[in-house]
């Protein structure tokens, strides 16, 4: 697969779902890729990128947006507390927010910076014990949660379980959108991104159909 095809195949998904040409943005997953895999996807244009770790992040893309200019960067896996400075410096936008400790470590480092990274909060939608994310029942008030320390929460973000059929929880992370007011769905990867765009994801998260298979040295 490439980057061009998988564009190809949002597009394809967004006509078939009626939905406008460009209301899916691409996150290209770079966590654990070669160097060179990522380099050459943005010497095609590409400037949206996922990493799940804080430091493997650190230790890449400051010298990738050196090199070719500024970049939007999402941290997609479970943020640490003791981790949320250095997240918040890095990351333009934030798809783990999952819990009032780490919501209250935020809101303090944005009053501090005046600034803070967009966030989506995690929603657990298959209530699995070893994943991340509030339980879609407690979704309501965690957001009216973080939205009282003036945290600037944009949408939702789901990672289905793997034997599930993914639509209903994607139907489910909408619904809690929906009725919060909140516009930007996260979900869908690599196997289910079509489901996800018919469902109305709005942020995509791809990375071995672009990439290839990641590098597990």
């Amino acid at each position: 697969m490439s980057l061009a095809a998988i564009r190809s195949r949002i597009a394809a998904a967004e006509s078939a779902a009626g939905r406008p040409s460009g209301s899916t943005r691409l996150i290209a997953v770079s966590k654990e890729q070669p160097a060179a895999r990522v380099e050459a996807v943005l010497e095609q244009g590409h400037r949206c990128f996922g990493e799940n770790r804080v430091q493997e992040a650190q230790g890449k893309w400051p010298l990738w947006r050196e090199r070719h200019g500024p970049v939007e960067l999402h941290l997609l896996g479970p943020l640490q507390t003791n981790k949320a400075r250095a997240a918040v410096e890095l990351f333009d936008m934030i798809h783990t927010l999952d819990r009032p400790r780490l919501a209250t470590a935020l809101a303090r480092l944005a009053q501090e910076r005046g600034a803070c990274p967009g966030l989506f909060v995690q929603v657990n939608t298959g209530a699995e014990p070893q994943k991340a994310g509030v339980l879609p029942e407690a979704a309501d008030a965690f957001i009216a949660e973080a939205r009282a320390l003036d945290l600037p929460v944009l949408g939702l973000m789901c990672i289905p379980p793997v034997e599930d059929a993914p639509a209903p929880h994607f139907r489910t992370l909408a619904e809690i959108a929906a009725r919060n007011g909140l516009a930007r769905l996260s979900m869908g990867m690599s196997d289910d991104f079509e489901i996800a765009i018919a469902e109305g994801a709005t942020e995509v998260r791809v990375g071995s159909a672009i990439f290839g298979a990641r590098d597990r040295r």
